[in-house]
């Protein structure tokens, strides 16, 4: 096993690890380590990050299913809404540049690491809702497979919050729910992807064994670390890492890629000042966008 072999399986841990503590982030964190570690070309690093985390997905589901954290009806109708639209995005990303690819990537990596820095709203303790509404959780799951499907990410950071919002399911089950939409999303993206893209199926299965394993260690370690450090502490990570792909993805001199920094910058700072008291400096539907966004206490 050669040396970038090694820490790709070796780094595959943290997919697996976000998924287990946190419901979501394996795309976020696999594309990257797939395409700057493992040295994977842009579409074929979205094809395997898909396999690696519906694979891990669907293992971290079992636990979650004993402990009755799971709204199955919700879960499957999201779920099949959520492959139509993610089978479509792998499809329609045939036709994208890579690098128009991997910066939509970076894009949603900034923005929900914003959100996991802002929190989500609690539940505040009150008992479970029951199932959501259908069409409302149809709709939601086209869009978020769609987006799923195109660049490989968005799973759990997009779906554990809209299942919070629309009827208010505590983290728990949103992280349980999110799980099985997940799991049929990233399999219905890979197969739009398997179409035109080729993997490397023993380096996947070794990623995937990796990752199975770092969940299954998050699944234990849970309870133990309070979840608004593992949230914020994360989304810094993934600051940094889309800060990173960011200005990778712009090409020319040192000068075009030091303003392409401040620029990722300044959008990051704007997303978290619209939860911090300045929100007189974003324009009024953005405000307004932001206003419902979800948080947490603490």
């Amino acid at each position: 096993m050669t040396v970038g072999l090694a820490l790709t399986v070796g780094l595959a841990v943290l997919i697996g690890l976000s998924l287990g503590l946190l419901g979501g982030g394996g795309s976020i964190l696999a594309v990257p380590l797939l395409v700057y570690v493992a040295d994977l070309p842009a579409k074929e690093a979205i094809a395997t990050s898909l396999l690696v985390v519906g694979v891990t997905s669907a293992v971290g589901v079992l636990p979650h299913a004993r402990a009755g954290r799971i709204r199955w009806r919700t879960g499957l109708l999201f779920g099949v809404a959520g492959m139509v639209g993610a089978y479509a995005g792998g499809r329609l990303a045939v036709f994208v540049p890579a690098a128009v690819l991997l910066t939509g990537f970076a894009v949603m990596m900034l923005a929900t690491a914003a959100a996991m820095i802002r929190g989500r709203r609690a539940n505040g303790g009150g008992p479970a809702p029951p199932e959501l509404p259908v069409l409302r959780v149809l709709v939601d799951g086209v869009v978020v497979g769609l987006v799923t499907g195109l660049v490989g990410a968005g799973g759990g950071f997009l779906v554990v919050p809209v299942l919070a919002l629309l009827g208010g399911l505590p983290m728990p089950v949103a992280v349980g729910t999110s799980l099985v939409v997940i799991a049929m999303k990233s399999f219905a993206g890979l197969a739009g992807y398997l179409s035109n893209t080729s993997i490397d199926w023993s380096l996947a299965a070794m990623v995937t064994a990796a990752a199975v394993a770092g969940s299954l260690a998050g699944a234990r370690l849970a309870g133990r670390v309070p979840e608004v450090v593992l949230r914020r502490t994360f989304g810094w990570f993934v600051v940094v890492v889309g800060v990173f792909m960011v200005v990778q993805q712009v090409p020319g001199g040192s000068a075009l890629r030091i303003a392409a920094l401040a620029g990722a910058l300044g959008a990051v700072a704007l997303l978290l000042v619209g939860r911090r008291g300045g929100r007189a400096w974003i324009p009024g539907p953005v405000r307004r966008a932001l206003g419902r966004a979800p948080r947490a206490d603490g």
